[in-house]
């Protein structure tokens, strides 16, 4: 006598197969769609089928008979003495018109042929989802007794059980596994589902935080996870004990964690903050139904929650299943299995292999493009200041990954040699001159562009001016801060408000608007640069929140100390770290790859978060930087001297502090 499996190429069906095919020398029947003749070939050479064992039968469950061929039946009526009914859809984001077609019509059309054929016994592989969201312990002898079927899923999977007990003429099984998660011991999985949702959201935790700080989380109720392995010992076992006809078995662990224990074990297991404090969701329900319907209506509250369910990867469903009322008694299954040292494993035990493998190989970002070349290549890029430091650093980067570039600079000679350097890579490159602090010139310069180009996908406001100088030296220098102004702030805002139409029109766009670390520190002899840096960042702050749902994107870079033509005049900064054109121009390709709202170094980070906190403290450290550096000679009114030498104390501050100006 032979099987006939249908969902065999199915995460539960491969794993089956291999001990259906140890257990006896049968011929296994196997349900395949002709589309999926080469995977079920793959599948069997990973078997190790050289027997010919497992045979091909070309069919659909979403035809009647199977959309088996009527000769094909007729050799396999008599044949069958187990039916394994696999297929099915386990997605929460699959639509309730194919979940009724595969999982309620797909059961009809496998009883169907399963009568026609004269099968054995057909072995229903349901799931606890056909409880629906039931309100207490669900016996394996329960079944209409399930609740809140709203959900397709729940309603699917219930009414396919029904097929089976209600209309089929045969003996049968039902098998419902509780949320199926990888191999225990090799963390195989083939889709992401159930906890896997929340990977991102841990692995996201990881990343902003370190591993020894506590965090809050939730706790909800009790979700039943059995890893695959398990889940398929158990069906092989319980279908081969005679007597068990007419029978359901819960193929659960006896022992389910809450929502907030799944998620602190593989918090753990990814290395990620431990969830300290797990706040009960079950006070959410004291809120009345009406109320919460309300909040959600309204469009703040809709938009930020659909941004972050996409951001995270979340089925909009998910939530509903944080308070999972229903609790599951397997002791039919305990007693069947357990003679044959048959149980689930501890999730402590092998979280840490569903986190790798998830990880290694089912993490959404590894299939993402993250190299320069995949975000800007094709793409026009105007870059302005891009004849020398940062702006042609950053060029050249782009331009060795196919980016089409604009380069705008006020000193034609310069812009002429970069130019040269980069078509001598072989990249596109056009140039134009243009002072930034003169809004008559980049008005003619835009239509230019714009006439020559048609629009620019990333705009890279680099060009800028900074001054280094007290305020106590400045009082009779007004146009200090004018002139700074003019080009940081008002420069960049004519020539990206000119660009944002087109942006807009086409529906995409990134604006990067280079700023400095000084804005996070305030750093001290520069409060005509950092004002009107600050400025910008305040205005690319707005941008963002206003341009949000058009496609339009904004970043901010808050630039360390670069060595570059700006900074050499300071004979100071000689002596002290100071990043390289081709480092910052790294931070402007990770900006175009990521897009993220802000970069800065960590240093700059922490100065700000400082400053926030205690801005006392920050004072005094920036005061103490003020009184240890002096005014240079030309901030003095003087000619420049030679090179500067430094006192043990500065070395050390500037050795703290690298990347602060002073």
């Amino acid at each position: 006598m032979s099987y006939f499996v249908t969902g065999a190429t199915g995460f539960i069906g491969r794993h089956l197969i291999p001990l259906l095919m140890a257990r006896s020398q049968d011929t296994i029947y196997v349900l395949v769609r002709e589309s999926s003749q080469s995977k079920l070939e793959e599948l069997k050479a990973k078997w190790g089928d050289t027997q010919g064992q497992i045979v091909p039968v070309i069919g659909d469950v979403t035809q009647p008979q199977l959309g088996i061929k009527t000769t094909e039946l007729k050799r396999l009526k008599g044949k069958v003495k187990h039916l394994m009914h696999l297929a099915a859809i386990y997605d929460l984001k699959a639509s309730a018109e194919e979940q009724q077609q595969a999982n309620v019509e797909g059961t009809r059309n496998a009883a169907h042929f399963a009568e026609g054929v004269k099968a054995g016994c057909f072995h229903l592989v349901s799931s606890i989802a056909a409880a629906g969201l039931y309100e207490g312990i669900f016996r394996e002898d329960m079944f209409d007794e399930a609740e809140n079927l709203q959900h397709p899923y729940f309603r699917t999977k219930h009414d396919s059980e029904a097929i089976i007990r209600k209309e089929y003429k045969g003996a049968w099984r039902i098998y419902r596994p509780g949320l199926v998660v990888g191999d225990s011991k090799t963390g195989e999985i083939d889709k992401i589902d159930g906890p896997y949702y929340f990977f991102k959201l841990i692995q996201k935790y990881r990343r902003l935080l370190p591993p020894w700080m506590p965090t809050i989380g939730i706790d909800g109720g009790r979700i039943n996870l059995v890893p695959v392995d398990f889940v398929v010992k158990a069906i092989d076992h319980i279908a081969h004990v005679e007597g068990q006809h007419g029978k359901c078995f819960h193929l659960t662990d006896p022992e389910p964690y809450r929502v907030g224990e799944i998620l602190d074990i593989f918090a753990r297991a990814a290395h990620a903050p431990h969830i300290a404090v797990r706040l009960n969701t079950a006070l959410f329900g004291f809120i009345p139904p009406m109320i919460k319907q309300g909040m959600m209506m309204l469009t703040p509250i809709r938009r930020i929650r659909d941004v972050v369910m996409r951001d995270l990867g979340l089925p909009p469903d998910i939530m509903r299943f944080v308070n999972y009322p229903a609790r599951f008694d397997n002791r039919d299954a305990a007693a069947l299995l357990k003679p044959a040292g048959i149980k689930v494993p501890r999730l402590e035990d092998y979280a840490w292999v569903l986190w790798d493998y998830w990880e290694r190989h089912l993490d959404p970002d590894l299939h993402i493009d993250r190299s320069l070349h995949g975000a800007a290549k094709g793409k026009t890029v105007l870059i302005t200041g891009g004849s020398q430091g940062i702006g042609l650093a950053a060029a050249l980067k782009i331009a060795q990954a196919g980016g089409k570039l604009i380069l705008v600079a006020r000193d034609p000679e310069k812009l002429a040699l970069a130019k040269a350097e980069i078509e001598a890579l072989g990249a596109t490159v056009a140039t134009y001159g243009c002072d930034l602090s003169n809004l008559d010139e980049i008005d003619a310069m835009l239509k230019q562009v714009l006439d020559d180009h048609g629009g620019v996908d990333i705009l890279i406001n680099n060009a800028g001016r900074s001054i280094r100088r007290g305020i106590e030296h400045s009082y009779d220098r007004f146009h200090d801060y004018q002139r700074t102004m003019q080009l940081n702030y008002f420069g960049c805002l004519r020539l990206t408000m000119g660009l944002l139409p087109h942006m807009v029109a086409r529906k995409k766009g990134h604006v990067i608007n280079i700023s400095s670390i000084g804005v996070l520190t305030n750093a001290p002899r520069f409060s005509a640069y950092v004002a009107s840096k600050a400025a910008l960042d305040a205005f690319t702050r707005c941008a963002a929140s206003e341009f949000a749902d058009k496609g339009i994107e904004f970043t901010t870079i808050n630039m360390p100390l670069v060595k570059t033509a700006m900074t050499a005049p300071t004979k100071l900064y000689q002596n002290v770290p100071m990043a390289t054109p081709d480092e910052a121009a790294d931070l402007v390709a990770q900006a175009i790859i990521y897009r993220p709202q802000r970069i800065a170094t960590k240093l700059g980070i922490f100065a700000q978060v400082v400053h926030a906190l205690l801005p006392k403290v920050s004072q005094v450290i920036m005061n103490t930087s003020y009184r240890m550096f002096g005014e240079s000679d030309a901030a003095l009114g003087k000619q420049e001297g030679g090179s500067a030498s430094m006192t043990p104390d500065q070395i050390a501050f500037t050795q703290i502090m690298k990347g602060i100006y002073m």
